[in-house]
């Protein structure tokens, strides 16, 4: 079951897209503040999300940079000027819509991005001589096995099935440490980025797969 949680202060126009993307393997939610959408983003796992750039208690782009990298994002405006458009793409939307908007149209924006989150999130990846098999959880760099634990088994699947985007410190910590994130030590995370690279990377000092992405978070960067 795939989850979507809209975030869109028209309580009416949040009722029809929930109605129109409802489907048996779709269970879309939806709330009206930046609050609740947190409330529900802490409570439960989201596949995909859709985003009002103005909300009652704040802008849409404010809940888009807590969530970038985890699942894709499109966001909703009434404003159709170029740099609002530019402004949600450069902040990490993965599509933008303005009102008003044909709901067909939503529907089938929304089940191709699923579509690529499903075909990145099949259980065996191979990359430049890597080979991750997450059902099985065996993983091969250029064909000898590699022993990862549990943690760095958490923060590789993350990497690899969003390879290519950014994703933020604080969503890494709150994926990967799922009970107590807000007790871990902000060095957990960096600790087990480097004993990852240490199993993965050639030139640990120098990484070409798991790169610092300054500020943010990190990426996986080879496709």
């Amino acid at each position: 079951m795939k989850n979507i949680l809209i975030v869109e202060d028209d309580c009416a126009l949040a009722k029809g897209v929930c109605m129109a993307l409802k489907g048996e393997d779709i269970s879309p939610s939806a709330c009206n503040t930046i609050k609740a959408a947190r409330d529900e983003i802490a409570k439960k796992v989201f596949d995909l999300f859709i985003f009002d750039i103005n909300l009652p208690d704040g802008n849409g782009l404010d809940l888009l940079s807590s969530v970038r990298g985890t699942a894709p994002v499109i966001m909703l405006t009434a404003n159709d000027l170029e740099t609002d458009i530019v402004t949600g793409l450069e902040s990490g939307a993965d599509d933008y819509i303005t009102k008003p908007f044909s709901l067909a149209v939503l529907r089938a924006r929304v089940n191709a991005h699923l579509r690529k989150v499903s075909d990145r999130k099949s259980g065996r990846h191979e990359i430049d001589g890597f080979v991750f098999d997450f059902d099985r959880l065996e993983y091969y760099r250029d064909g000898r096995s590699v022993e990862l634990s549990k943690t760095e088994q958490k923060l590789l699947k993350m990497l690899v099935e969003n390879r290519g985007r950014t994703l933020e410190r604080a969503a890494l910590v709150d994926r990967i440490w799922t009970d107590g994130a807000e007790y871990v030590d902000e060095n957990a995370l960096s600790v087990t980025v480097k004993r990852l690279r240490d199993k993965l990377e050639s030139n640990p000092s120098s990484p070409v797969y798991i790169k610092t992405i300054y500020g943010i978070g990190y990426t996986w960067a080879v496709k």
